[in-house]
């Protein structure tokens, strides 16, 4: 994008990286750490996970330029990823094992795979200008919000991720 060198070729690759990254690797993680006891429905879930940010990048590569960019159709795949590896990081972190954990972990990612797929709004954060200047305070919101980040990473993003994950439904609710 820097260069102006965009191709339709770069646009499916970064798509695939997407999946492996997104939808892929988050749905490992969590078998592995949790889900791996639950056997076959261990195995769905993760799948649910993976084929709901399949369906999610698919859907928001057909629908550029034809959306209002200011929001998100479904949670985006980084969001979900977030709190799918949130979830490990954090509890981990505890030394909670994940087998101890495996109802909840199964439901939070088979809800955040089909989350992914719902036609619930979710704020992009797009319509930020970031190119003027900012005033003084926002750069003090900032540097303080990467100084609560760094207090405990594993349940400060987590927390993160939660909220930004359920402030679609709240706000569908909400309408």
């Amino acid at each position: 994008r820097l260069t102006n060198t965009q191709s339709a070729f770069g646009a499916e690759y970064d798509s695939l990286s997407d999946m492996v990254a997104f939808g892929l690797a988050p749905a490992l993680l969590a078998y592995e750490w949790a889900l791996t006891e639950m056997r076959s429905v261990g195995l769905a879930v993760a799948f649910i996970y993976v084929a709901g940010a399949a369906l999610r990048l698919a859907r928001f590569n057909t629908q550029i330029g034809k959306i209002d960019k200011k929001w998100f159709i479904g949670l985006a795949s980084p969001a979900a990823a977030g709190v799918v590896a949130g979830i490990v990081w954090a509890f981990s972190d505890f030394g909670i094992k994940g087998t101890n954990m495996s109802f909840l972990v199964a439901l939070i990612v088979a809800l955040a795979g089909a989350l992914m797929v719902s036609n619930i709004k979710y704020y992009s954060f797009k319509d930020l200008d970031l190119k003027w200047r900012v005033p003084f305070v926002a750069i003090l919101v900032v540097v303080l919000a990467f100084a609560v980040v760094f207090s405990d990473p594993p349940r400060i993003l987590l927390l993160i991720f939660l909220a930004y994950a359920a402030s679609g439904p709240v706000q569908y609710l909400l309408q």
